[in-house]
């Protein structure tokens, strides 16, 4: 067992700005606790993770890295979406009340109902897993391409866009909310429309929080429910996501809760003829 003491324990809003820092400490992030966020925070070699439930959500993909970690024999646990704000670290060690525990956490002591430092604390005396982490499929692709259209792209985290995506429809399987609240980071290009996961919407309803800092930039955006389509995986907001949030530019084009994302996508495609 490791010496807790010797072990660092550091906060990020997000599992992708992870870099050398991270390894072999146990880290608490905004980030919804899915899959391929799970991979991102088992890539970077932490030695146990705590992130946000997003309100588990369809097919339980809110707390898909729990099992993700067991795999590694690694903790991991994930905080109420009801008590911390998604993408912000910060207020999730401030706030953060322990949802669900994977069972490496639980050997350790971890249970529901701890704060996020409390099961954080006792994480440390875990042992450093050494195996490779299960690689993760193509996490960005093509979900239509039709001549005369604007492309529609989908992403399983809004960290993989690209410069090239500025004009698109962008279908993208993050949570709908700002890193530690700041609006300018809301999405890394203009691109015409973006399509985010809700994450149960949450305290503060932060899990739309990018809806408005997109309208001010005269950028359509809306999310789907999270329990209709798995967050962090854009294919499934694709393929049974239901509109639930529009913001103002949006709506002016026709988008409206209770679409399917196809349906919202037709008519983004529809404006422009």
């Amino acid at each position: 067992m490791a010496d807790q003491n010797d072990i660092d324990i550091l906060i990020a809003d997000s599992v992708t700005k992870l870099d050398h820092r991270h390894r072999g400490a146990v880290l608490i992030s905004g980030s919804h606790g899915g899959l391929y966020a799970g991979y991102c925070a088992a890539k970077a070699g932490v030695r146990g993770v705590i992130l946000n439930d997003a309100s588990v959500g369809k097919d339980d993909a809110g707390i898909a890295s729990l099992s993700y970690f067991d795999g590694l024999g690694a903790p991991a646990a994930t905080v109420s979406h009801e008590t911390a704000l998604i993408g912000d670290g910060g207020h999730m060690v401030a706030n953060g009340i322990i949802s669900y525990v994977n069972l490496t956490a639980a050997a350790l002591g971890c249970t529901v109902g701890q704060t996020a430092t409390a099961a954080a604390r006792l994480m440390a005396a875990a042992r450093q897993f050494e195996t490779a982490p299960p690689a993760y499929e193509e996490a960005r692709f093509p979900l239509r391409q039709e001549a005369g259209e604007r492309e529609v792209w989908g992403l399983d985290s809004a960290s993989l866009v690209r410069r090239e995506d500025a004009g698109r429809i962008l279908i993208v399987a993050s949570h709908g909310g700002l890193l530690a609240g700041n609006a300018a980071a809301a999405l890394r290009v203009d691109a015409h429309a973006a399509i985010f996961n809700d994450a149960g919407v949450g305290i503060d309803r932060a899990g739309i929080g990018r809806l408005p800092a997109l309208a001010d930039r005269g950028i359509a955006a809306a999310t789907v429910a999270a329990s209709s389509a798995r967050i962090g995986d854009a294919r499934s907001s694709w393929e049974t996501g239901m509109i639930s949030h529009v913001n103002g530019i949006a709506a002016g084009l026709g988008v409206a809760a209770g679409m399917t994302t196809k349906q919202a996508v037709d008519v983004l495609l529809h404006e422009d003829a």
